[in-house]
């Protein structure tokens, strides 16, 4: 099967239950909504484009399991769009978000966990988004 998302064919790393990114990905698409889309965000979200607003909360949501580092890509607005670096395995559960336009993710500064999530509406959805995944595997 061919997937969508940045680094899909390289991210071959398995957790403790076997399970790759791909694997998280099939899982997540059947997860990410409204509810998990950033409020700011919210009024673009679709089914059609489930990752929209999904990034962060993804990508820490990746690091519990596989370790290693998120990384963000700058975005013109000043946010940072972010992925995971887990020892070189490149991937971004939500790249698709983006349509087809290619993301730089060469020389990206590491996102903290602690910035982000104080703003405690991010905690909130990431903690929703990590149960409901929870209860899938």
């Amino acid at each position: 099967m061919d997937y969508r998302f940045y680094g899909w064919k390289t991210a071959d790393i398995k957790d403790s239950k076997g399970l790759t990114p791909r694997d998280y990905y099939d899982l997540l698409s059947g997860i990410w909504c409204a509810d998990t889309c950033a409020p700011r965000m919210r009024d673009e979200w679709s089914p059609d484009n489930k990752t929209w607003g999904q990034c962060s909360i993804t990508a820490f949501l990746m690091q519990d399991i596989y370790g290693g580092i998120v990384r963000g890509v700058p975005l013109s607005d000043g946010n940072f769009h972010c992925f995971n670096d887990v020892d070189g395995c490149v991937f971004d559960l939500t790249s698709e978000q983006f349509g087809d336009k290619k993301l730089n993710y060469e020389n990206c500064p590491e996102q903290l966990r602690e910035k982000h999530f104080a703003k405690e509406e991010k905690k909130q959805r990431y903690e929703m988004l990590k149960e409901r995944l929870a209860e899938k595997v």
